[in-house]
């Protein structure tokens, strides 16, 4: 049991493996670590290392073959599939590569969305609020193919702050985007990420923006690295 007080996120003793026509296929092996509330966090590695399986077993997408994972005090490995939908949806936020937005809803629906599934009273206009921080008061009424790639990662961060989760999980947030684009972005979501909170996990192939962070877990094929590799 993780000390569910300054303790947001611990890993013990994870691995995941899965069968293939030609065998066991070993994605994770016997990652072990605490990520404390409020911190933020890159999971980097080389393409095929387990950083987003790794994501996906955290934030109770998927289930890991063995070892356990607490959100706070919640072991996820005790939880049904329901039991972990109900707890993402009281914790836990997301953004994507891919931004993920329901293309026949506006700007300002998508960010409405999580509000209305909560039943949280006056959510138009926290919603319209928290587009107008992401700089898009704008483009409320503008549906997701009559925005530019940046507009929709900032309506993705709107939509997975505006409930104040305790614990953010970002996926390669910035890796559609230009140069340009992908700084602003990063800047967004660390400020978004301060003025609440939240504790950030991303995965990320771009090191400017894993240095930003307050630590890093490295994975070499499946297993965690005391350090970086030489880039080199």
């Amino acid at each position: 049991m993780t000390d569910s007080v300054s303790v947001m996120i611990q890993v013990k003793g994870v691995s995941k493996h899965v069968q293939t026509s030609s065998g066991r296929l070993d994605i994770l092996n016997d990652i072990s670590f605490t990520i404390p509330r409020g911190q933020t966090v890159a999971i980097t590695g080389s393409s095929g290392s387990g950083k987003t399986t790794l994501l996906g077993i955290m934030a109770g997408l998927d289930q890991a073959s063995s070892g356990a994972v607490w959100l706070g005090e919640h072991n996820l490995s005790q939880l049904n599939e329901d039991g972990r939908a109900r707890l993402r949806a009281r914790h836990v936020g997301f953004v994507f590569q891919s931004f993920q937005l329901i293309p026949h809803m506006s700007a300002l629906e998508n960010v409405l969305l999580p509000l209305e599934l909560k039943g949280v009273t006056q959510a138009k206009s926290l919603a319209q609020e928290f587009l107008m921080d992401v700089g898009l008061s704008e483009r409320l009424h503008h549906f997701p193919n009559q925005l530019s790639g940046g507009e929709q990662q900032r309506v993705a961060l709107a939509r997975a702050f505006i409930t104040r989760p305790d614990v953010l999980f970002a996926d390669e947030p910035t890796g559609n985007l230009d140069y340009n684009t992908g700084t602003l972005i990063a800047d967004l979501l660390f400020k978004l990420n301060q003025e609440n909170g939240t504790t950030l996990v991303l995965v990320t192939h771009e090191e400017k923006l894993a240095n930003r962070c307050d630590g890093r877990l490295h994975l070499v094929a499946g297993c965690l690295a005391a350090k970086p590799e030489d880039p080199s």
